[in-house]
């Protein structure tokens, strides 16, 4: 039986990408990244996908607006079928 996949919290995304909470924060309030479930006291819990979808738009930043960018992927995120989850 594989093992469940991996979930990260805020803290851990914080420790692995090196941005801070408030960023992290407005991301997911921006609707630019998803967590894909909450624990029962109500922490996000995003997946490993997070990571490169963290490194895309810090690489989208430097020319393009938050705004610019979440409407950037949510288009790629209809073409590819619906991509990360919106539980959150």
């Amino acid at each position: 039986m594989p093992a469940p996949p991996k979930r990260y919290k805020v803290g851990e995304i914080m420790r692995h990408t090196g941005l801070s909470r408030q960023t992290i924060h407005n991301y997911t309030m921006l609707g630019l990244i998803h967590p894909v479930e909450r624990t029962e006291a109500g922490h996000r819990l995003y997946d490993e996908a997070v990571f490169d979808r963290i490194r895309k738009i810090e690489m989208l930043k430097i020319h393009r607006t938050l705004n610019e960018i979440r409407e950037m992927l949510e288009e790629e995120d209809k073409q590819a079928g619906g991509g990360q989850s919106a539980a959150g």
